[in-house]
């Protein structure tokens, strides 16, 4: 049904409502994190200039915010959870689905080189924190999203109103165009298009809202509104901190840090740095969360399709949250911790993640065509997706000549899903001693984590009472099932 929103939720009104969602979507969840205060440097060292970095910027924001409004029409034309994963699927079929989930469940970076045990275990720490969050309650979830929200917009407040001073006592040497077009290195395409693959990362997780629609109150209007808000308010704060940064810093001083916001505190701050090292935390620390929250409901939606376990499609009996789905996503993530090459990974993940919004986008071009009276609450103008995929053949193109050997190797890891899909999905007759084998599993995880799968209630003695049913089907017994729910 098009109004159909989750059956895992039974307080969404409270947990994702306009004012939470747009915050989640916009502010700390996904789109504004760590990559402001690290990404300037990478997009930097690509563009070649100041000018041309702070260009790269704003048409970056531009092609977000065209991609957000596609991506608006297919979230409430196939309002499913799962995202880009879910049209995909629905448009192109199941294989071209798998292979956008496999690439969120394998992980690997064999290029890159382990970080300090240290920071490593701290890591771990916080991840499997924020894990024991999600778990517990959506609404902590989404609470703890909120908190950080603020410190995050408080920091970035501060670095924009320290370069107005600046510009103010006259430091803006390298934003007078005689200065700012300066390359400090020679000009190049392939160059310029891995430069938009560093800011894109900053951009990350416009999509993200798509992931949990069946969750969103009124995502018709909300959906929407998220994006209009949203997207220019990323945009003016990304390119006014950039400007904020070069006010206190050269470019050779800026291509010389690792955290661009660290190093602006050292300079300005004095005896009050210690703030950017927080926030930069403190960013993190909330995009970790965000990304719990939408990535464990993507593995949900691929598990209800059929395309992983069942049991990451199940939801505990009270909390009503996907237990199996965080934990699977907080194991997957666990993995990145044996990777520190930062700018390599910026680069294969932008490219992969590249590679499947034009799919996604070229398939609401094709839906348009072999569906063109489906319901469609939100309908753009069709040059929107063509400048979008424009854009997107540039970046693929260029980056691929630049860098083929980290796209190559982001191609062969996303390919290495097509026997596993066959194996695993499209064969349907396997041994049954394998199916007795996963079925056990799937009753010992269940016993574990006290899940079941979801269903809504149907009869009207239910409806009257305005409670939901969740009742378990196989492999567990009905005699389990009550068990489970008591």
């Amino acid at each position: 049904h098009p109004h159909a929103r989750s059956y895992w939720l039974q307080d969404s009104e409270e947990t994702m409502g306009p004012l939470s969602s747009c915050i989640f979507f916009c502010l700390l969840g996904n789109i504004i994190g760590s990559g402001i205060f690290v990404s300037p440097k990478g997009v930097l060292e690509n563009a070649s200039s100041v000018g041309v970095a702070l260009f790269v910027w704003i048409i970056t924001g531009v092609i977000t915010a065209i991609g957000a409004l596609c991506y608006a029409e297919l979230g409430v034309t196939i309002p499913k959870s799962g995202g880009d994963y879910s049209y995909v699927k629905d448009i192109f079929g199941g294989l071209a689905g798998f292979l956008r989930l496999w690439i969120a469940v394998l992980p690997l970076f064999p290029t890159c080189f382990p970080p300090e045990n240290g920071l490593r275990l701290l890591a771990a720490v916080c991840l499997l924190l924020l894990t024991w969050v999600n778990c517990s309650s959506v609404r902590w979830a989404t609470r703890v999203q909120d908190i950080f929200t603020a410190g995050k917009l408080l920091a970035l407040a501060l670095i924009i109103i320290m370069g107005l001073v600046q510009v103010c006592k006259g430091e803006y040497y390298w934003l007078e165009p005689a200065n700012a077009f300066e390359p400090f290195q020679d000009y190049d395409v392939g160059l310029i298009a891995l430069s938009f693959l560093q800011g894109s990362f900053a951009y990350g997780g416009w999509n993200f809202l798509n992931y949990v629609t069946e969750e969103l109150v009124d995502p018709y209007v909300n959906l929407p509104r998220a994006i209009f808000i949203s997207i220019p308010l990323v945009t003016f704060v990304y390119v006014f901190a950039n400007i904020a940064y070069v006010t206190a810093m050269s470019p050779q001083e800026l291509l010389a840090s690792n955290a661009v916001a660290v190093t602006f505190g050292e300079k300005l701050l004095g005896v009050m740095s210690w703030i950017m090292p927080i926030s930069v935390a403190l960013s993190t620390f909330g995009g970790v969360n965000g990304s719990l929250f939408t990535s464990s409901r993507l593995f949900f939606a691929g598990a209800r399709e059929g395309h992983l376990p069942s049991l990451l499609a199940m939801i505990h009996v009270k909390r009503c949250t996907p237990i199996p789905a965080l934990l699977f996503t907080c194991l997957s993530t666990l993995l990145m911790l044996c990777t520190s090459d930062m700018y390599t990974l910026i680069n294969y993940v932008g490219f992969i993640n590249y590679l499947f919004y034009g799919v996604t986008v070229a398939g609401q071009i094709v839906l348009r065509i072999k569906q063109p009276d489906m319901h469609r609450p939100i309908k753009i103008s069709l040059i929107w997706p063509v400048i979008y995929l424009l854009f997107w053949a540039f970046l693929l193109i260029f980056s691929l000549y630049s860098e083929p050997v980290v796209c190559g190797i982001g191609l062969a890891i996303m390919l290495t899903g097509v026997p596993v899909y066959f194996l695993g999905v499209y064969w349907q007759n396997k041994p049954q001693c394998f199916d007795a084998f996963v079925d056990k599993m799937t009753y010992l995880g269940q016993k574990l984590c006290v899940v079941v799968y979801p269903a809504e209630s149907k009869s009207n003695s239910d409806a009257d009472e305005g409670q939901e049913m969740t009742e378990a089907k196989a492999p567990l017994s009905k005699a389990d099932g009550d068990d489970l729910k008591a």
